[in-house]
């Protein structure tokens, strides 16, 4: 993506950093990206080691009035975790004067480059760019945040749940990955008919089938455990191309579990 250089510094460029009272700020949330979630963990670092970064205030366009004098831009969940901790300020960047672009500019700036949404969340916020025509140089950038989103936690653990699953039904005698020869002098497996080297068609009865994917999903699951160990290391298209194989496999997991007694 490439973006048309700026020859003057940007308006929010211009804001100074002071403590604004919580009660002049209003509750609207025109540029709010997705729900709080969970703040515990953020307000608990707050009130230990401080806020470290403000939020973005703008005027509020029209001043309603009645003390209410900022409009949030970007920091809803570091307002909520202020709130939370019974704070009466917050530390922010105000803004006097900000246009409706720069001011959007801030609100997707850590979504969309520094901390994606969930890939679901990213779609949901490109089709409400693209209906409020609002912002319209992020929606190449939605795209690419979409590749770089992380897998939704609950189609993670639902993933790993299923894994459990196939390694308990797999049991410690499960036949080895097809393709694994045994070793040397070990003779074939009782029943086991020899493959026809002439032959290029490998018969495989639905039990075989099934025990094979149980077992090859079981050792997935132990390489993606020690790949989680040294995640940060691996390369990034090496990390992408995973997560979207493991997405692929969450999504599936909806339509296997249909056919579960």
């Amino acid at each position: 993506m490439e973006l048309e250089p700026r020859t003057t510094a940007p308006a929010s460029a211009t804001g100074a950093v002071e403590f604004v009272a919580l009660a002049e700020i209003d509750d609207d949330a025109t540029f709010r990206l997705r729900d709080e979630g969970d703040i515990g963990p953020l307000a608990a670092s707050i009130g230990r080691l401080g806020q470290l970064v403000p939020i973005e205030l703008r005027r509020l366009p029209g001043d309603a009035g009645g003390g209410r004098r900022w409009q949030v831009v970007a920091g809803f969940r570091r307002l909520a975790a202020v709130r939370l901790l019974a704070r009466e300020r917050v530390l922010a960047r105000v803004h006097e004067t900000l246009a409706d672009d720069d001011a959007w500019s801030l609100a997707l700036a850590q979504a969309l480059v520094a901390e994606p949404l969930l890939a679901s969340e990213l779609a949901a916020l490109g089709d409400r760019l693209a209906a409020e025509r609002m912002a319209p140089w992020a929606e190449e950038a939605v795209g690419d945040a979409v590749a770089r989103a992380p897998v939704d936690p609950r189609l993670r653990e639902r993933f790993r749940e299923f894994l459990e699953r196939a390694a308990a039904q797999a049991g410690p005698g499960a036949r080895p990955p097809a393709g694994e020869e045994p070793a040397e002098g070990e003779p074939a497996a009782e029943g086991e008919a020899a493959e026809d080297e002439t032959d290029d068609t490998v018969e495989v009865t639905p039990e075989e089938l099934a025990e094979d994917l149980a077992q090859r999903m079981f050792e997935v699951n132990q390489d993606l455990a020690v790949a989680f160990e040294s995640w940060a290391e691996l390369p990034a298209e090496g990390r992408r191309t995973i997560v979207e194989q493991a997405r692929y496999v969450a999504e599936l997991l909806a339509l296997l579990e249909e056919g579960e007694p």
